[in-house]
């Protein structure tokens, strides 16, 4: 009898506290100041996104999971069966691991920007299917996709759920999927892609009534702060959602209650009552708009597979 497998962890992106510092420094000189979006995803925020995933108000979660209860099986005849199926940006890896019983992987390769929290999940994925070659992969992928030896080999089908595509403008995203393209010959991209919908429903999925969205932007202060050794003080500063119909994006700010000013060792930041700082952008897409992006990133667009509102849609993209 063979002994049970474990879960192999590999750290990739290892924080370099300078560039970080530098680039927080230099995104708070802007006008209006910005923040990468990445700030958000410490422990604390981590957890902070899988309880908004639960709100009521923010529907592609749920929406995105009625799509793959309905159409899983015929995901699975388009994909097929044995590839290795490597998770971008897989959080607590519940969202692949239900797909396993049907898309039948011979690896699973879970990407996040650090493999600390993929820890328990990933153990917990290997008890469940202790057969399966599982690992963890801690790697910045919004801008390399460097998979070590041995992790990618063979047929290999990305899964990017929760229409995390957003965030990148559409410029960025395209060269986000070319650099997934250059990876998955023989195999393809399982993508989550949230769709334009009306103002109010987007709205109110990023700011929601019970305020947990808005606890989420704030505690990237509390991330700043680490960092770079800033005293922003979350209390003087609320959550703002809005969406731009022109640029078909919600967009999330930071905005200052009072005018005040921060501090860190070697500046400072003045900030005017009501001034802002740019959080994060979450794109919304038509499903011609979206396909005519794989296809330009080299991708062969077979199925999409949307639910009756067409708030959301699944494409499945093949790389051959």
């Amino acid at each position: 009898m063979n002994p049970p497998r474990t879960p192999r962890f590999i750290q990739r992106h290892v924080a370099d506290v300078a560039t970080e510092r530098g680039e927080i420094i230099a995104g708070l000189a802007q006008r209006p100041a910005r923040a990468a979006p990445k700030y958000f995803y410490d422990k604390l925020g981590s957890h902070l996104f899988e309880a908004i995933t639960e709100l009521p108000e923010y529907y592609p979660t749920r929406t995105e999971a009625a799509i793959f209860a309905a159409h899983g099986a015929a995901m699975a005849q388009r994909i097929g069966a044995g590839a290795a199926l490597i998770d971008l940006g897989a959080g607590n890896c519940v969202k692949a691991s239900r797909l396993f019983p049907l898309l039948e992987p011979t690896r699973y390769v879970a990407i996040d920007i650090s493999v600390e929290f993929l820890h328990d999940a990933l153990r917990r994925v290997q008890r469940e299917y202790p057969l399966l070659d599982v690992a963890g992969l801690g790697l910045d992928f919004s801008s390399t996709l460097d998979l070590p030896s041995g992790l990618g080999e063979g047929r290999n089908v990305f899964f990017y759920p929760g229409s995390s595509i957003g965030n990148f403008t559409p410029d960025e995203a395209l060269a986000f999927l070319r650099r997934v393209r250059g990876h998955a010959a023989g195999g393809g991209l399982l993508i989550g892609v949230d769709l334009v919908k009306p103002a109010a429903v987007l709205e109110a999925a990023y700011d929601d009534g019970l305020g947990v969205t808005a606890a989420f932007n704030l505690n990237l202060l509390r991330q700043l702060n680490r960092v770079i050794g800033s005293d922003f003080d979350p209390t003087q500063w609320q959550h703002v959602a809005l969406f731009d119909a022109e640029r078909s994006r919600i967009e999330m700010h930071l905005q200052a209650r009072t005018a005040l000013t921060v501090q860190w060792p070697g500046g400072t930041r003045a900030f005017d009552r009501g001034e802002r700082i740019h959080t994060e952008n979450s794109y919304k897409y038509s499903v011609d708009g979206f396909g005519a992006l794989l296809d330009s990133a080299g991708f062969e667009t077979e199925q999409c597979w949307t639910d009756p509102q067409r708030w959301f849609a699944v494409f499945w993209a093949s790389a051959r």
